[in-house]
């Protein structure tokens, strides 16, 4: 009986070993944060265009006249980084995901749906009924609400099409290398790769150079 014993608790300490292991190495494990895990559950609200701010004043004003703290949570407006090109000038901007929708934390009450749904400049939520609107999943959440990692939020996920000011045929002037100075006119655009092709006349002839957007602007 001695001898099992022994055994037995020579492999006790080797377990014991091997959760405190694992133990350890969930506790190096990143912390990961999701907007889907605050209380209440996520809505989308739709406004009439261009209202999204008199929207979100409305309803922090009826919140607080209210005292709805407790049932209203959080107004979020998603927004992402978009690459411009004006007057050939490359710039970055912060645009509006989705314009004319919000999301909504509260709590899924029907006289809460109901304030929101009343708050002048909101047409109604996002879902297949209005007395009870469909909440977001936590993939949707995530994909809208970046999560943070150990404190640090994962950076947002940019637009790969660059917004610009040109169309084929546009009359350009190129600013940059062997061309600068020249003139010619928008033949393709490559959004993707965020460059053009423009026509020029090198010596009497229609030549094709394929520039970025930053080294032509609009004549």
């Amino acid at each position: 009986m001695s001898d099992i014993d022994t055994t037995d608790e020579t492999a006790t300490e080797h377990e014991d070993e091997a959760v405190r292991i694992l133990e350890d190495g969930l506790d190096e494990a990143p912390l990961i944060e999701s907007a889907y895990d605050r209380a209440g559950r996520w809505y989308i609200i739709h406004t009439f265009a261009g209202h999204e701010q008199k929207v979100i004043g409305a309803l922090n004003n009826i919140v607080k006249s209210r005292d709805l703290q407790e049932m209203i949570y959080e107004i979020y407006v998603p927004e992402e980084d978009v690459t411009e090109f004006k007057n050939g000038k490359k710039a970055t901007v912060s645009k509006k995901m989705f314009p004319s929708y919000l999301l909504i934390r509260c709590e899924p009450d029907p006289e809460i749906f109901y304030v929101i749904g009343s708050t002048p400049g909101v047409t109604g939520f996002v879902g297949s009924e209005k007395t009870r609107p469909t909440a977001l999943t936590r993939r949707e959440v995530d994909n809208i609400i970046r999560p943070v990692v150990e404190g640090v939020e994962l950076p947002a996920a940019k637009r790969r099409v660059a917004t610009h000011e040109f169309e084929i045929n546009d009359t350009v002037q190129i600013k940059t290398g062997p061309f600068a100075t020249f003139s010619g006119h928008v033949a393709e655009i490559n959004e993707d790769q965020m460059k053009v092709k423009v026509l020029v006349d090198i010596f009497g002839r229609e030549t094709p150079v394929e520039l970025e957007f930053n080294q032509i602007t609009k004549l």
